[in-house]
């Protein structure tokens, strides 16, 4: 079963990190959300606190398959500010393993990481400019390489199908897009 840990910093979209949760949970993913402040309960953009399943200090990345990261701000910022999210990020993608990053996220987080230099990518539009290394695509979601990127709350749906793709198969992602009447909504 593939494995996916998910940054919540203070400040995290709501939408940008629950819908890919639940998605993949549906689709049979083992998903762990990660506080990366003090305390178990981190308050999203819209004063929404959720429980964590893990403080950061308790992961041990080694076996995941997929970091993801929620935009928001300041949620994006924070992820940022936050040397122990940078140093697992650096070493996964090293590792040529998948990574996930939604609205700022790319461009806050992953641009001055150097994460997605000579990649494609999008993100927030008013963030592009950070994007100095990488070609913008303006698009909900772009798929280059092990890194994946998504425009903002509407891509939240778009992005976490094509996750569960990469992580199980289309079959499974068509499966639980039905189920949640996704695809009906895009006839």
């Amino acid at each position: 079963m593939a494995k996916v840990y998910v940054f919540l910093a203070n400040g995290f979209e709501d939408v940008e990190a629950l819908i890919p949760i639940d998605v993949l949970r549906r689709g049979g993913v083992n998903v762990k959300t990660v506080s990366t402040t003090d305390f178990p309960l981190v308050t999203s953009a819209h004063n929404v606190n959720i429980e964590a399943d893990l403080m950061f200090e308790q992961a041990d990345f080694s076996d995941a398959d997929l970091l993801l990261l929620p935009g928001g701000m300041p949620g994006a910022s924070n992820l940022y500010d936050h040397e122990g999210v940078c140093e697992a990020l650096v070493k996964h993608h090293a590792a040529g393993k998948l990574i996930a990053a939604i609205c700022a996220a790319p461009a806050v987080v992953l641009a001055p990481l150097g994460i997605i230099d000579d990649k494609n990518a999008t993100c927030y539009p008013g963030f592009e400019n950070a994007l100095t290394e990488s070609t913008y695509t303006g698009e909900l979601v772009t798929v280059d390489g092990n890194v994946t990127t998504a425009e903002g709350p509407a891509a939240a749906f778009p992005f976490a199908y094509e996750l569960l793709k990469q992580l199980t198969n289309a079959k499974t992602a068509d499966q639980v897009a039905e189920g949640m009447r996704y695809k009906h909504l895009m006839a």
